[in-house]
């Protein structure tokens, strides 16, 4: 796992959907300086902090690593508080300080198909991983969303190198559209479990949870990355933890409840494997 470094780097450029602000929705693609990482892998995040933060908002807030190519390290994200909100004002050539990459990130198998399953700004992550993959033919995504799509990176997901694989939205507009869509989770993640293949999910726990149940009920081999609440970001103030055991304990086939404990999103995480997780605990 690559050392985490503490860099400060500049706004390069903030931008939004005109018609979504009218919306109240607040989502916001922010480019920064590439803060010079050796490597880092998709699904890790990264703790944001204003050079000179608002007394009100001095903690570093995480936010999850979209891409980081040669234009430099792309953040998505939704102004949902008030710390965001103030990210949401930042303008080209502010600093930032940048703590990262932390946490761990998604698996990568370049042989057999892997299913991206995301809910919502949950889409982030699978912008660096799809472009990233050396065999994207190999790689299907299922989109759920509530927003209109151009306020999401999806179009990312889908062109140039990425553009070999199969990637559908789903709108949400209605209960009989969630239910819809929950029918096609079903379906996709029994058929990936029947191939042997890899699951791969972030959203909102809502979206997690129905993820986490149909990949135990068909054996599915998923992993899940949790978009719990974080203050330190290095597994100090246990503000983030949730029930489950880490991924490198070894189990043989036991699952009592003795099995799990409180385990820290930010530095066990945020990227588990389904059976290390009881979200119904959580």
């Amino acid at each position: 796992m690559p050392t985490p470094l503490c860099r400060e780097v500049a706004v390069i450029s903030l931008t939004s959907n005109a018609a979504l602000e009218l919306q109240g929705g607040g989502l916001f693609s922010l480019l920064l300086e590439n803060p010079g990482w050796d490597t880092w892998r998709p699904g890790q995040f990264v703790m944001l902090r204003r050079k000179t933060p608002r007394a009100d908002c001095l903690w570093a807030r995480p936010f999850s690593i979209c891409d980081l190519n040669g234009d430099g390290l792309h953040i998505v994200f939704q102004a949902l508080g008030r710390e965001t909100a103030e990210f949401a004002r930042l303008a080209p050539g502010e600093k930032l300080t940048v703590w990262g990459p932390l946490g761990n990130g998604f698996s990568l198998e370049k042989s057999r198909p892997t299913l991206l399953l995301a809910g919502g700004i949950g889409l982030a992550p699978f912008v660096g991983y799809i472009r990233s993959h050396p065999a994207p033919e190999r790689l299907s995504l299922n989109f759920g969303h509530r927003l209109p799509l151009e306020c999401y990176p999806f179009a990312a997901c889908s062109s140039g190198h990425c553009s070999s694989i199969r990637a559908t939205s789903y709108l949400e507009r209605c209960a009989e559209d969630l239910q819809e869509f929950i029918c096609i989770l079903e379906r996709d993640i029994r058929a990936n479990a029947a191939e042997k293949g890899l699951i791969l999910a972030c959203g909102p726990m809502p979206f997690l949870r129905t993820v986490h149940a149909f990949s135990r009920q068909y054996g599915a081999r998923t992993e899940l990355s949790l978009e719990t609440r974080m203050a330190c970001g290095v597994g100090a103030c246990l503000g983030c933890v949730v029930k489950g055991r880490k991924s490198d304990e070894k189990h043989t086939g036991g699952t009592a409840d003795t099995d799990f404990g409180w385990v820290q999103t930010c530095s066990c995480g945020p990227v588990f494997r389904a059976e290390d997780l009881d979200l119904e605990a959580s």
